[in-house]
Formats: structure tokens, C-alpha cells, sequence
């Protein structure tokens, strides 16, 4: 695999661990800094806006905790990459399930439905200042879900950690998975195309 990052840093500002997963898949080596903020505190009406603004604060988090006088006079640039999701289910914005009760009512209601995903992708060069995000929608259809498949799955708790308690990709839920327009990657937390095409822009 070719290693894309030999003219430039990246510091992925997340610690999901597909995000990893997926930066890594992309060809770049990173290193990782997750950010520490009040989701909570930050409110948007649309949640396109919602996942840039989340975004944002999450590089600014980072931002304070570098030493960007450093990465200014560095020949390389390093490039900070920040992203958010969330899930978008009729009409109502969805972030990680508070509890088991809610996690169990969340994956209840895509029984038989359909939600989206909303994720976005910021990217920071730290040496230049430039910034630019954008967010990406992703449409997922379900069959019926088995009350003992929505069981096994909060007992199993991946579903507790993630936005409206949507993980496609885990094996319990995979076959019932009707279909999803637009790709998995994003549904996972990171756009692939997305990211390149920010990157690019960015150096």
C-alpha cells in the first residue's frame, strides 16, 4: 500500500475506532488526538449544519491543545482532520443513545423503516490556516428487526456508543439491512471520497 502522507502530517481529531479503521484503509498514516467537547452544547436546526458546527469545534478543541507556532514554520504541512454524524430518523436528529431504554426504542423504530445518516468532514492545515468542511447523507432501508436480534445487540452494547444507536456493518444487523444508498464508509464515520477531495483542497 502506498503511503500518501510523505509531503504531509495528518492528525486524525477522533477516537472512533472506524474512523481509524478507515483513514488507514485510505493509505495515510496518522496520529490521533480526540477531542473533548459539549456535543450537547451546541445546537443547530438542520443537522447538515449541526455535524459542520460539531466539526469545528471539535478542530478548535485540538486546535488550543497544539502548538500551532510549530507547525507554521514546518516545511510539511499537517493537516487536522474532524468529522461528526449523526442520525436523521423522520425528521429528528439522533446522537448516541442515553441509555439502554432509548437505544432499544431507537433501533425499534428502524425496524421495517428507513433513516439517514449525516456525517461531516473538516479539514484543517494547520500550517496555512485554511479550513474547509462538508457533510455527506446517507439513506438506509430496513427489514423487520427481531425484538431478540435488538436484545442481543444492547447486551452486546457496541449500539450504547454509537449516533442513534445505527451500526450497519455489525454482523446481528447486516441481514436486515434492505439496502443503503450511498456508501458505507460514511455510514461508518468517514466518507472516503469526501476526505480525499478535502485534503486535496487543503495542501
Amino acid at each position: 500500500m502506498e503511503d500518501k502522507t510523505s509531503l504531509f502530517k495528518v492528525i486524525l481529531g477522533s477516537s472512533s475506532i472506524a474512523r481509524r479503521k478507515i483513514l488507514a484503509e485510505m493509505g495515510y498514516e496518522f496520529t490521533v488526538m480526540s477531542a473533548d467537547i459539549d456535543e450537547k452544547g451546541i445546537r443547530k436546526e438542520k443537522p447538515e449544519e449541526l455535524v459542520i458546527a460539531l466539526a469545528e469545534a471539535k478542530a478548535d478543541a485540538i486546535l488550543h491543545r497544539l502548538p500551532v507556532g510549530d507547525h507554521v514554520k514546518e516545511a510539511e504541512p499537517t493537516l487536522l482532520i474532524t468529522s461528526d454524524q449523526v442520525v436523521v430518523y423522520e425528521g429528528a436528529v439522533r446522537e448516541k443513545p442515553a441509555n439502554e431504554k432509548e437505544a432499544r426504542e431507537y433501533i425499534k423504530g428502524y425496524s421495517g423503516g428507513h433513516a439517514a445518516t449525516v456525517g461531516s468532514v473538516l479539514v484543517t492545515n494547520l500550517k496555512t490556516g485554511f479550513r474547509k468542511g462538508e457533510w455527506d447523507r446517507v439513506e438506509i432501508y430496513f427489514h423487520e428487526i427481531p425484538d431478540e436480534v435488538i436484545e442481543k445487540l444492547i447486551e452486546e452494547g457496541t449500539v450504547l456508543h454509537v449516533a442513534g444507536g445505527l451500526i450497519i456493518e455489525h454482523p446481528l444487523i447486516k441481514p436486515y439491512v434492505k439496502q443503503v444508498v450511498g456508501t458505507t464508509d460514511s455510514v461508518m464515520g468517514l466518507p472516503k471520497a469526501l476526505t480525499e477531495k478535502l485534503i486535496k483542497e487543503a495542501l
